[in-house]
């Protein structure tokens, strides 16, 4: 990684190569057979090449690799739940998720929490804790940056603490 970082392109070529087939490795052992396990390998892969400049020589690759890695996974893993809970139902599909899976009541709870907020913040949380967008693609998708997201995530997920509390539900 130090060799291609400095713009060596074999090193790079071959550092890919290599984290492909560990990534893979990892993945299988780790999750099984899934069905987005290529995306996985390819994004993971996308995800090392943009934070490659992050990695320190003076400590060890493998650490740094695979916590990229867990990270995306879970994401991506997240992001399939949710689009595959709200896909299988065509009456659904354009609907938030359900707070809770097992709550039939909890979607509409959910609406009534976000109705309350302030619209910034509950579009930010419709998007990052419902729709499964990352952070930095719901930054994206409403035009701010990923500071800002982070702060509407953050405030939204304390006004609807403090609404519940308010009403005595346990948060």
């Amino acid at each position: 990684m130090a060799r291609a970082n400095e713009g060596d392109a074999k090193a790079y070529q071959s550092l890919m190569t290599e984290i492909a087939t560990s990534v893979e490795a990892y993945l299988c052992a780790r999750f099984g057979a899934m069905e987005i396990l290529e995306d996985c390998v390819q994004e993971c892969l996308l995800t090392v090449h943009r934070a490659r400049h992050t990695y320190d020589p003076r400590r060890a690759f493998r650490p740094w690799l695979f916590t990229l890695v867990r990270h995306r996974t879970i994401d991506l893993l997240r992001r399939s739940d949710v689009r595959t809970r709200t896909s299988a139902d065509p009456e659904r599909a354009g609907e938030a998720a359900d707070w809770s899976v097992g709550d039939p009541g909890a979607g509409l709870e959910g609406a009534r929490l976000l109705a309350r907020l302030d619209p910034s913040q509950a579009e930010a949380l419709s998007l990052t804790k419902f729709a499964g967008y990352s952070i930095a693609e719901a930054a994206t998708r409403t035009g701010v940056s990923p500071s800002a997201m982070k702060t509407r995530v953050h405030r939204g997920l304390r006004a609807v603490r403090k609404l519940l509390e308010k009403e005595g539900t346990p948060t």
